[in-house]
């Protein structure tokens, strides 16, 4: 530091703020951040402590993501109202990546889980499981409902409520419990997702909270009535009384190759 002059170099003013002298040329090459002087006899860059505030202001700009154009019409035109409005600006942006970086942990959790469920289930067993209130993005189908169908109304559904891909989200199909003690095993109503901290809104379902029966069945579809035979069996001789809907979700997608190893945990809720 020049003491006579009060100025700093370069390399001074850019240890001084955490950052590589390489930043300062650059932003003076893009007329981003000049240097409050040349030295004429050397060329090299100068700068004040007063400077300071100014630089990180443009520093903080920059680790928001603020591009340098946008950065050099706020220089331009700085005032506390376009510094509120641009601030505002990233905090919203930031709120909204938190928000997605949560609903992916939550799903990668749920992942984990099933993951944990796989590597340590018994699939003969049926258990008594707690579920907590949850809402539910549903589609209507039918049996004559096809394929293609059932994937352009989840692709309008993941449009309409914003819900980017389906890693970030849990989804399955559901059959009344009415059609299921019926012996109509094939009249499947809804198909289902369901995203990590999705608030209620009017056109949501809300399965019930509380106890429900749950149970695996691995293999062929054909063979689903089989076991569904096994839960009423087993709701019957303990007591339970199981009603809505059966929810029906496949747990092991991403780590077979062949429809024979297909598992699909069945959820259905009992009446207390």
């Amino acid at each position: 530091m020049n003491k006579k002059s009060g100025l700093l170099t370069i390399g001074q003013f850019a240890a001084m703020h955490g950052i590589n002298k390489k930043t300062l040329m650059w932003y003076d090459e893009t007329g981003l951040f000049k240097p409050a002087s040349i030295n004429p006899e050397n060329g090299y860059r100068c700068y004040t402590y007063h400077q300071s505030p100014v630089l990180e202001t443009i520093l903080l700009l920059r680790e928001l993501d603020v591009s340098i154009p946008e950065i050099q019409d706020f220089m331009k035109n700085r005032s506390a109202e376009n510094m509120r409005d641009l601030l505002e600006e990233r905090i919203s942006n930031l709120d909204r990546q938190i928000t997605h970086l949560q609903a992916v942990r939550t799903s990668l959790r749920a992942h984990c889980r099933n993951l944990d469920t796989l590597l340590t289930m018994n699939l003969s067993e049926i258990s008594v499981i707690e579920k907590e209130e949850r809402c539910l993005i549903t589609v209507e189908i039918d049996q004559n409902t096809s394929f293609e169908e059932e994937v352009e109304l989840i692709t309008a559904e993941t449009e309409k409520y914003h819900l980017g891909r389906l890693h970030e989200a849990s989804y399955g199909s559901m059959i009344p419990v009415s059609s299921l003690k019926s012996g109509n095993y094939d009249d499947y109503s809804r198909l289902f997702i369901e995203m990590p901290f999705l608030a209620y809104e009017p056109g949501l379902h809300q399965p019930p909270d509380g106890k429900y029966l749950r149970a695996f069945h691995k293999g062929d579809w054909e063979n689903i009535p089989g076991r569904y035979e096994e839960i009423f069996a087993y709701a019957e001789k303990h007591g339970y009384t199981l009603h809505e809907f059966s929810y029906e979700m496949g747990i092991n997608e991403n780590v077979i190759d062949r429809i024979e190893d297909y598992i699909v945990q069945i959820e259905i809720p009992i009446l207390e």
